[in-house]
């Protein structure tokens, strides 16, 4: 008499939920783990905040704040730029040209569950460079006005996603080479005459208006508002939405997975 065997049960698929969180820890560990990534996106900020406190090659009015809370902001506005649109567009171009995104999106992770890993992926490596440029800046005195924390976070909400609709259109629309060059050149504009270390009423010129409604001004003197406790400027939020929302239907329109 023959007696059957059960089959074996075979694991369904992952929920949507897991499928993306995977995708995020990739998007996160392929960042971290890339040397060029790693430096632009840790080592340059904290250097630059420390060069920036420990000597006075660059002139900053400061308004009677020490030049330790008065430069932070900055930086980390800053790293919200390498991660969010820096890393991101130079990761998201090299996909597209080599298949990975457009066989990304045939799996059951879809288009979306791509983009939202991507986005997770973002905010993992910023939550990174909050502790690690935090903590250098608590050793070398900074002192945040703590009723500005949850402020700066939803800013920085806010400049992550202008920066990574940014990165996308970028990504989704030129060469991966052109992106390579054309992300690290604005990079550069940015942080020299885009408003985000050196306040934009400081720089010369038009550049004073100009990079007020900039995203990378608006970013930079929001958060510079919120931890100095002056207050968010209501055009800082304004300007990140507005770039925000043009970012983004720039890259659902023009955006090409191959």
């Amino acid at each position: 008499m023959s007696t059957s065997t059960p089959t074996a049960a075979h694991a369904g698929a992952a929920s949507p939920a897991r499928r993306v969180a995977a995708q995020a820890s990739f998007e996160t560990r392929a960042i971290l783990r890339n040397g060029e990534q790693l430096l632009v996106t840790i080592v340059v900020p904290v250097l630059l905040l420390v060069g920036l406190v420990r000597t006075s090659l660059v002139e900053l009015d400061t308004g009677g704040a020490t030049r330790i809370d008065f430069v932070t902001p900055g930086v980390l506005a800053l790293a919200c730029v390498t991660t969010a649109f820096t890393s991101q567009s130079i990761a998201t171009a090299f996909d597209r040209r080599n298949g990975v995104l457009r066989l990304l999106a045939t799996t059951p992770l879809g288009r979306g569950g791509l983009l939202a890993g991507k986005i997770l992926g973002v905010l993992a490596v910023e939550a990174v460079q909050v502790v690690v440029i935090g903590g250098v800046a608590l050793a070398l005195g900074w002192q945040p006005v703590l009723a500005g924390l949850l402020p700066a976070a939803g800013l920085l909400l806010l400049g992550t996603a202008a920066f990574t609709a940014l990165a996308l259109l970028l990504a989704g629309t030129l060469r991966a080479e052109g992106v390579l060059a054309v992300a690290n050149l604005v990079l550069v504009l940015l942080v020299v005459g885009g408003g985000l270390i050196v306040p934009p009423s400081e720089l010369p010129g038009a550049l004073a208006h100009l990079a007020a409604f900039l995203p990378s001004g608006a970013l930079g003197e929001g958060l510079r508002g919120a931890l100095l406790g002056t207050g968010v400027p209501a055009l800082s939020v304004v300007v990140l939405v507005a770039w925000t929302a043009a970012f983004g239907a720039g890259a659902g329109r023009l955006f090409r997975w191959h």
